[in-house]
């Protein structure tokens, strides 16, 4: 018998053709994968898109939410700072009409030189009126700083206001892109 010289030509080409078509086969399947991973992928990422547009929404309107209420809030303030002034003046008017009291209880002493049977209450009534005195001038120091308190409560809230508004800008500028 005689060996064809071709023979083992052939026998390598065909071993050449059969791995050639392995590869071929399994860089097939490796590319379905690899597609089937990326839709996966970019399905989630639409969903991601998706939650992350509806948490901007929401945020814009709790911030609006915020604004709107750091705005009352600033109304009511005030609003109280002004009734604080006016409450202030009114002590400050009660004080002087207790400190007119005064030449009163100089002139009750007078009257207990004449009223003998008076005098232990008169001496009575002038401590009082002593400890109100006192009290009242307390009061007005103390509503005097309550009510700068109270302007500086307003000038934060102003501040705080104007923040929100600049936070809330970029949003707004958004927000036309958002679906409702």
């Amino acid at each position: 018998m005689t060996v064809d010289p071709r023979a083992p030509i052939v026998q390598v080409m065909a071993r050449l053709g059969r791995e050639t078509q392995l590869h071929l086969d399994e860089r097939h399947r490796h590319f379905k994968m690899t597609d089937k991973v990326i839709l996966v992928i970019s399905v989630l990422l639409v969903m991601l898109a998706c939650v992350n547009v509806y948490y901007v929404t929401v945020l814009y309107q709790d911030l609006n939410g915020i604004v709107d209420n750091m705005d009352s809030m600033y109304r009511n303030l005030s609003r109280v700072d002004r009734d604080m002034d006016l409450i202030a003046q009114r002590v400050q008017r009660f004080d002087r009409h207790i400190q007119r009291m005064t030449p009163i209880t100089a002139n009750i002493e007078a009257m207990t030189a004449v009223m003998p049977n008076l005098r232990g209450n008169m001496q009575n009534m002038q401590a009082t009126i002593t400890d109100v005195d006192i009290n009242m001038q307390q009061m007005t120091s103390a509503m005097g700083g309550i009510a700068q308190q109270m302007h500086q409560m307003t000038g934060g809230m102003s501040v705080m206001r104007a923040n929100v508004h600049q936070i809330s800008g970029p949003m707004g500028a958004i927000n036309p892109m958002l679906p409702n």
